[in-house]
């Protein structure tokens, strides 16, 4: 355990050149020990995962090069391999998941293909030893039935599914060291607890250490065993998982933590970090955090601070850990509090979308070899969300929310059920007629960057709709109207010339989120808003939501899978499960006593940071079921750890318990 496997030092990554030139890697330094877990932690565009494709020797050409440091792997140095040699590197002794599976994944060559042909670079395995090695690595990240599955293509797999095979190619070199970057972003609770499991079960198994590249606590807490956290391209403190999670020590990390949402802080704002990430299109001679800070002061202006302990295997760079200047240091700080809003008026609680019976069925067509029937997307729920309320859609991928969403806004007509918005029956009205309604509904989409044309400008796209519906007055009001909202969300003004491309996914997060903004809607579907966002940054994002629905009385249909946001922010929840809903009721009561089996399942899988839990996972056998094919009497019986007779031929009843709190369940 305390073989040095990988030593990085000084290491320094550079895009452009002269006055641009971008210090996208500006002189890290850290080792990662062999079987031990390293978490990188920050937030976008903080230079993480340019450090792993620096590493990699993977790094977007001709733009990207290394300017100076060097990586030991196993006692040979790296950047002085050729790409030939480091061919040989990739796959077999480092490996490497990626955020995005399916843009990783071929989409067409068939998911056994994919892991045949690293055998065959690495392992030189073939026909048939190849094929049943694959099957043996399918079956080892615990995709079901993996002779069948290895003939599947990419989009036959679920999200969580797609990820285990991008785990399972990464495993089929035998790595010493593998780089998981951001490896449960985008999964449901369920999956990324499983996917966590795996990946220690597997390190237990092969002995192999871990690059874990993060911007999620609750993951760095469960599975690392040392942290360094990243800011503006440079390590700013380094620890123990213990040590950190005991006595964060430098003012980014210790922002960090107070902004993770719970539900004890529902009555106040977040925490925030103030301000943006510097342009690291400079030479620093200064605290690069200094202009955000709360603890600054001139010297932090003035002189860059040194790396110093402040304890066994915990350094830091920040003045305040050097004890020669914390004798001298203002009692004073400068920490903006958030001060207590004004009094609102409180918004009158009536209805303003009403839900009934809402079907979402897709007819299945016939084939030359049969097939047919109807997919359930949707298969009847009811849904109330009254002027200025929250109403959290919580459960797994492929469960048929953000189908619900979608029908909800008509983007998908719906098959049965009537949509009331306002009193207006929306299932009713003609293309034209809803054309006029859709200012005062707006949806966010889970993915960004598909949501935007890539030729068009950022100012353009958030200026779209202000245009379409001939709202926000003449082009200079409308642009005033852009640059108000690119600061509303976080981001400067001075991006309304740039491209989608030019950003990341956290920053065409909040693009998306003002965009949805510019035309006052009263009802926001937000689809998985906060998912691709670091803690900071989700912070700013859910305060402003509150802001907004406090002043104007916008109502939210929240699509999530983070149980902590949907604790902050939500006052009632609704757990989906095949295409129904399962559980519902006041935010609190069902976090706090959850019924259903599933919901439970949903709340123990959710990671924390709290060291001195030992939350016990319920484990979700199999996956969902295909909507095509519902089980017979209740949906969930198949996965259920507490099953009965009854559950495999009734489906159950609604139960209204206390607290308005309701559930579909035998068990009661």
């Amino acid at each position: 355990m305390d073989e040095i496997l990988l030593r990085v030092t000084d290491l320094q990554t550079r895009f452009g050149h002269g006055e641009r030139e971008v210090r996208a890697v500006d002189g890290v330094s850290f080792e990662i020990r062999r079987g031990e877990t390293f978490a990188l932690l920050g937030e976008s565009g903080c230079g993480k995962s340019m450090t792993s494709l620096s590493i990699m020797q993977l790094l977007p050409q001709p733009a990207g090069r290394i300017a100076g440091g060097s990586v030991l792997f196993d006692g040979q140095e790296l950047l002085t391999l050729p790409e030939a040699e480091m061919r040989k590197v990739r796959g077999a002794k480092i490996a490497m998941i990626f955020q995005e599976p399916m843009t990783s994944l071929n989409p067409v060559l068939t998911v056994g293909q994919q892991i045949i042909e690293t055998l065959y670079c690495h392992k030189q395995l073939r026909g048939r030893a190849a094929r049943q090695r694959a099957i043996e690595l399918l079956d080892a990240v615990g995709i079901p039935a993996p002779q069948q599955r290895i003939d599947d293509y990419p989009h036959q797999l679920s999200g969580g599914m797609k990820q285990r095979v991008m785990i399972a190619i990464a495993l089929a070199g035998e790595p010493d060291l593998l780089i998981a970057d951001e490896p449960t972003t985008a999964l449901d609770v369920t999956i990324q607890a499983q996917v966590l499991q795996l990946l220690k079960q597997l390190q237990r198994d092969t002995g192999m250490a871990i690059l874990l590249i993060t911007h999620d606590l609750g993951v760095v807490a469960e599975v690392a065993d040392r942290v360094a956290v990243m800011y503006a391209g440079q390590i700013v403190e380094q620890a123990t998982r213990e040590q950190f999670f005991a006595a964060p020590q430098h003012p980014y990390s210790c922002k960090l933590f107070e902004s993770l949402p719970d539900i004890s802080k529902r009555d106040q704002p977040l925490a925030v970090i103030h301000g943006s990430v510097p342009s690291l299109a400079q030479q620093f001679t200064a605290c690069r955090f200094e202009s955000r800070c709360d603890y600054r002061w001139s010297l932090c202006r003035e002189q860059i601070p040194a790396w110093l302990p402040c304890g066994d295997e915990h350094n830091v760079r920040c003045h305040r850990a050097d004890p020669e200047l914390l004798a001298r240091w203002p009692q004073q700080t400068v920490a903006a509090q958030l001060a207590a809003g004004a009094h609102k008026t409180p918004v009158v609680a009536t209805a303003l979308l009403k839900v009934t019976g809402l079907k979402v069925h897709f007819p299945q067509q016939k084939g030359l070899l049969g097939g047919g029937g109807c997919l359930y997307a949707v298969d009847g729920i009811d849904i109330e969300i009254p002027r200025g309320r929250t109403v959290a859609l919580v459960g797994e991928s492929g469960c048929g929310k953000t189908t619900a969403g979608k029908a909800i806004l008509q983007l998908n007509r719906p098959t049965a059920g009537q949509v009331l918005f306002e009193g207006d029956e929306l299932t009713s009205l003609s293309r034209a007629e809803l054309r006029t309604r859709r200012r005062d509904f707006q949806i966010i989409f889970q993915d960004a960057y598909s949501s935007m044309n890539p030729r068009m400008r950022i100012g353009d796209i958030v200026e779209e709709g202000m245009v379409a519906q001939g709202l926000g007055g003449d082009k200079e009001a409308r642009h005033a109207r852009v640059d108000q909202l690119l600061e509303q969300v976080g981001l400067s003004p001075t991006i309304r010339n740039r491209y989608p491309h030019e950003f990341s996914g956290g920053q065409r997060q909040r693009i998306c989120i003002a965009r949805a903004l510019a035309l006052n809607p009263k009802l926001i579907v937000c689809d998985e808003p906060t998912s691709a966002l670091d803690v900071s940054v989700q912070a700013q994002i859910l305060n402003l939501l509150k802001e907004l629905q406090d002043e104007l009385g916008i109502s939210y249909l929240f699509i999530t899978h983070n149980i902590s946001v949907v604790a902050y922010l939500a006052h009632q929840v609704q757990v989906m499960y095949l295409g129904r809903i399962v559980e519902q009721g006041p935010v609190a009561e069902v976090l706090q006593n959850p019924l259903h089996p599933y919901t439970q399942a949903l709340l123990a899988a959710v990671p924390t940071i709290d060291m001195s839990s030992h939350r016990q996972v319920v484990r979700l056998e199999g996956d969902l079921p295909s909507p095509l094919n519902p089980p017979q009497g209740c949906y969930f019986h198949p996965r259920c750890p507490q099953v009965k007779e009854v559950c495999k031929s009734d489906y159950p009843e609604e139960r209204l318990r206390p607290a308005a709190h309701t559930v579909q369940c035998h068990l009661f």
